[in-house]
């Protein structure tokens, strides 16, 4: 047994962040021999390849909404940028993500703060010395997550106390950004600018959470809260309005269930609407634990979700195989034909 001790990387937070995270362009390079190529072997290659033929109908399908799920960390892994562009040259009508997709990763950098390439193997006891964060390999300078934190805060102290619905509380950050951002082209200044509404379902449940607490605690008479009831209404409302609808889905978890429960809301609601059309969904979760993240596409079909006559599931770590997949939907150019939706501007 091989009893070698990893070497320590550092004692103090300058030594650790180092290295920070760069993201991947999608429009700097062209997967599209790849994509072709992975076509013809088997296993993961081959469904890589057949869930980038299907994201490519989705683009060319006009009357196609296409709706793109985030869970997981692959904004802070280095995949934020192919976000932002899926935004920038409409390859995306809606987004639903987790808070901290949108909040601790995204609006963070938007701040002018970064990621950081780290070790898996870091004594973790030295991290919290220091305040730094670990997402796997990945480090994260604590203080300044809690400056993100105090800007939400600061945020929502400056807007009118009256119930939010996420979509609404991100469109006031994108606001912000225009005047306050760092760096600019994140993905949440690109989707106001596009009017491209981004929901978080399980919005608290990240910095944002922290930074309404704050907010609540100042003025518990006088603040704002998130209505997460209107916010299913409204994206069933898109759900309605959409001829055609498509899912590209990063990680599982809540954004997954929610967008794919818009049918059934639909229907409960009295409206002829048909399934999700279009499915893609990247994940490493095992489909054994009856979890939603695992669950298959073909699975969600049983409860009237998603049609499987065009759903494929990739099992693979996201950051190996979006890539490829969005560069060839980028120099495919379907996007370039497709009409903006703007559902943004349906709810004033």
């Amino acid at each position: 047994m091989n009893n070698q001790k990893y070497p320590k990387l550092g004692h103090n937070k300058k030594t650790f962040l180092k290295k920070p995270i760069e993201h991947i362009d999608i429009t700097s390079f062209d997967s599209r021999k790849i994509i072709e190529s992975m076509n013809k072997m088997s296993f993961t290659s081959r469904d890589t390849a057949k869930a980038s033929g299907i994201f490519n109908e989705m683009l060319s399908d006009k009357n196609c909404t296409i709706f793109l799920t985030l869970a997981g960390s692959t904004s802070a892994a280095g995949c934020m940028k192919i976000y932002s562009d899926m935004i920038k040259y409409n390859m995306v009508d809606v987004i639903v993500a987790t808070g901290a997709s949108i909040i601790d990763m995204d609006f963070f950098e938007a701040l002018g703060f970064r990621h950081y390439q780290g070790s898996q193997f870091q004594d973790d006891t030295q991290l919290r010395e220091n305040y730094i964060d670990r997402i796997y390999d990945t480090y994260i300078d604590e203080e300044q997550l809690q400056t993100c934190d105090k800007t939400i805060c600061n945020i929502a102290d400056s807007l009118e106390s009256k119930p939010y619905t996420s979509r609404e509380f991100i469109k006031e950050i994108g606001k912000y950004l225009k005047t306050n951002a760092k760096k600019k082209g994140s993905l949440i200044e690109t989707a106001y600018d596009n009017n491209v509404p981004i929901f978080c379902p399980a919005f608290t449940d990240s910095s944002a959470g922290f930074g309404l607490v704050i907010h609540q605690e100042k003025s518990p008479k006088k603040c704002i809260t998130i209505d997460s009831i209107r916010e299913f209404r409204e994206l069933t409302e898109i759900k309605i309005k959409s001829k055609s609808s498509g899912l590209f889905m990063i990680g599982g978890g809540v954004p997954k269930n929610f967008v794919q429960d818009t049918v059934v809301c639909a229907e409960l609601l009295g409206k002829n609407v048909d399934m999700h059309k279009y499915a893609v969904q990247i994940t490493v979760a095992d489909a054994r634990d009856g979890a939603c993240s695992s669950s298959t596409l073909k699975e969600a079909s049983s409860w009237g979700k998603v049609d499987v006559s065009k759903e494929q599931m990739v099992f693979a770590e996201a950051t190996s195989v979006l890539p490829l997949i969005a560069s060839d939907a980028y120099h495919r150019n379907h996007w370039k034909e497709r009409q903006r939706k703007s559902f943004s501007n349906i709810f004033g």
